[in-house]
């Protein structure tokens, strides 16, 4: 009898489990403030000193710093450099536009391109939570041919735009207001945390929604 794969990355191992590990959601504390740091050493640059140039070389020191340490450390930097590459794209914007409002508009592109993503792939048949779903649990398509799975799936899909498009909803008018001290903090608050609590949300729809289905003996050879 076949062996079910085992499902590798962070993300695969939350959906696939049997209970939902929140603290590894966040990445652990230690990802949550790397992942929280560089915002709010922004905001708060951003309130003391106005401008861009401070607050976009105070965030992008601070995560220098902490991807630095964790090569002494010689601990894993995919999430550290992951944030790292956010805050650099953010930094560059701002730099080149010469506006402190440009640290936060990629970050508004990437949800809305998530967004949209997710949409086409709901309205084609497709949900983007069961294709994810279908290459963790090794089961491919096969989610295709039962109803109430696809169902779920597509629920599940729309939990995740929700989040995009909550975020959209309420960061974008911010941004056009130029209420950037608002926005930093906002955009704390909706980003590890909302994610986390997203994910929760997938994972509820997802672990029931796959029937049991026993692997298939391969046929007896015949001689």
């Amino acid at each position: 009898m076949s062996e079910r794969p085992v499902p590798e990355g962070k993300a695969a191992r939350l959906l696939s489990g049997d209970t939902f590990d929140l603290h590894a959601a966040i990445g652990g504390w230690r990802g949550f403030v790397e992942s929280s740091l560089p915002g709010i050493v922004f905001v708060v640059a951003y309130l003391v000193w106005g401008g861009f140039r401070v607050p976009v070389l105070a965030a992008a020191g601070v995560m220098v710093v902490l991807v630095g340490v964790r090569l002494i450390q010689r601990t894993p930097v995919t999430q550290a450099l992951a944030g790292a590459a956010g805050v650099a794209i953010g930094a560059i914007w701002a730099w080149r536009s010469g506006d402190a409002a440009g640290y936060f508009e990629p970050g508004m592109w990437v949800n809305a391109a998530y967004l949209a993503g997710i949409l086409i792939s709901m309205l084609v048949g497709w949900p983007a939570v069961g294709i994810v779903m279908g290459l963790i649990r090794g089961d491919g398509t096969a989610w295709r041919e039962h109803p109430s799975e696809r169902r779920r799936y597509q629920l599940a899909s729309g939990v995740l735009a929700a989040m995009f498009a909550l975020r959209l909803a309420v960061q974008l008018p911010l941004l056009l207001a130029d209420q950037l001290a608002v926005l930093g903090t906002v955009k704390l608050a909706m980003g590890v945390p909302l994610f986390a609590l997203t994910l929760w949300g997938v994972w509820l729809l997802s672990r029931d929604a796959a029937p049991a289905r026993a692997p298939q003996d391969p046929p007896p050879t015949t001689r």
